[in-house]
């Protein structure tokens, strides 16, 4: 079979598609459905159910973030290919061949669960950590020089493009260029590559607020390195998204509201008020429009309950096994499971006081926040030449000072995107555009991706 290359342009739905001459043209060519969300339609619990053919319940991907109950830690954006509790396409693959004495060769581009995945090729974004709490940013991968040698051929990744207030189309037009020089010398069976473009301004400015077309006209031409490749060595290209945006008017401050409730509780000192996981009775990890919210004491889930219930913009809340009918049944998942109404998202904040908000809440600091920010994609408005801070604050850090970037604004009302929720019409969907025989239904759940995935690879010929 020839290769196969899986473009995830993040965002890119049905209505948007003609606005992408390029990939528009895979679509006349093939065929394109809509894909039912797997819940929360975010990036990791999306990407576990498409390469495991699974939803969370049995892959354990349960958001883009949750607690961590032996440590009691709430870890975000983890890259661990372990934590996926099924096995995934290129893993199986790649068994199946060795059992037949054959080969099966996948490369995975910033997708996520990256390190440690059971595939030749990857490239993932990881920053260096001193032990003086500097960071330094960089990318990395396998096999070892991979990175350097396409840091050198392409320079280097640009980070700050990838998340924060400057994110934008750098970072996928380097990824683009990056995936088009891996499929050049390395032509492995199967390509993942993650392309984030259509990830920002939709939150950032809804979708009423943003140019897409602009936006998906410059994710179009950021694709073209890929296909100029692709056609060179035959390979096909198939293109997938995990959720469509929509707009929101309103942030639920659901911590806050527990806190209140006398139900979440917080350690007070030098650098701020600190969320005390082993202390609360109730707290909620907020990822865009679905909240885990874990409960200590089953005692406590029928009043934390009637505080969640009570919030304007909580659509529902479910508990025990109810959650299974979002699929979300397993034991990662919060002892309750809030949804937002389809035009409010979940603010993580817990702290009551901005003067004692954390010092890393006017950070980008993906890994410190018990809770996923959007907010991390603006400058505070309230600073005065906020860029002129940044480049302060970086003159700082060369200099050898501690210091934080300390420009991204508390306030959750900037924010005016989200997702997480199904979205009611079609053309507002995820996409999946393939080749060869087409589904037979007009729509798919976001799980069938894994078994196209497989008979297009040839390998149910294989079974």
């Amino acid at each position: 079979m020839p290769p196969l290359i899986l473009l995830n342009a993040v965002g890119l739905t049905p209505r948007w598609l003609p606005l992408a001459p390029r990939l528009q043209r895979l679509a006349q060519a093939g065929w394109c459905v809509p894909l039912r969300e797997v819940l929360p339609a975010v990036t990791c619990t999306a990407q576990a159910s498409m390469l495991t053919g699974k939803p969370p319940s049995g892959h354990g991907i349960v958001a883009n973030g949750w607690l961590f109950r032996d440590t009691m830690e709430v870890r975000f954006w983890q890259q661990s290919n372990r934590l996926m509790q099924a096995e995934p396409i290129y893993q199986t693959a790649r068994r199946l061949a060795v059992s037949q004495g054959k080969a099966f060769r996948c490369a995975k581009l910033f997708w996520w669960f990256n390190q440690g995945a059971a595939v030749d090729i990857s490239v993932t974004p990881k920053p260096w950590y001193g032990a003086d709490g500097n960071k330094v940013f960089g990318i990395t991968g396998t096999p070892e020089g991979l990175t350097s040698k396409l840091e050198t051929q392409l320079g280097k990744f640009p980070f700050h493009n990838f998340w924060g207030p400057l994110a934008g189309l750098p970072c996928t037009e380097w990824i683009g260029r990056c995936a088009a020089a891996v499929l050049a010398d390395e032509r492995p069976d199967l390509t993942l590559v993650y392309l984030p473009h259509l990830d920002y301004d939709p939150q950032r400015f809804g979708i009423e607020g943003s140019d897409w077309s602009r936006l998906v006209g410059e994710l179009d031409r950021a694709c073209e390195p890929v296909l100029d490749v692709a056609r060179k060595i035959g390979a096909r290209v198939w293109v997938v998204s995990e959720y469509g945006h929509c707009s929101v008017t309103r942030a639920v401050e659901i911590n806050r509201a527990l806190r209140r409730a006398g139900l979440l509780a917080v350690r007070d000192g030098p650098f701020g008020e600190m969320l005390e996981p082993y202390v609360s009775r109730a707290f909620a990890v907020c990822d865009h429009q679905l909240a885990h919210v874990y409960v200590s004491d089953e005692v406590d889930i029928p009043r934390t309950r009637e505080v969640l219930a009570s919030l304007p913009g909580v659509a529902r809340v479910m508990a025990g096994e109810a959650r299974a009918e979002l699929g979300l049944d397993h034991p990662r998942s919060g002892e309750l499971i809030a949804l937002s109404a389809p035009d409010a998202w979940f603010a993580y904040p817990f702290w009551l006081d901005d003067r004692r908000a954390p010092d890393y809440a006017r950070t980008v600091n993906i890994h410190a926040k018990p809770g996923y920010d959007p907010c991390e994609l603006f400058l505070d408005p309230r600073l005065h030449w906020p860029k002129l801070r940044m480049m302060r604050r970086l003159g700082q850090k060369l200099l050898g000072f501690r210091t934080l970037f300390d420009v991204v604004p508390l306030d959750a009302s900037l924010v005016k995107g989200s997702h997480g929720l199904a979205a009611s019409q079609a053309e507002d969907r995820p996409l999946l555009i393939g080749d060869g025989p087409a589904p037979a239904e007009s729509e798919l759940p976001m799980t069938a991706v894994h078994g196209l995935l497989w008979r297009a690879l040839g390998l149910a010929s294989r079974t």
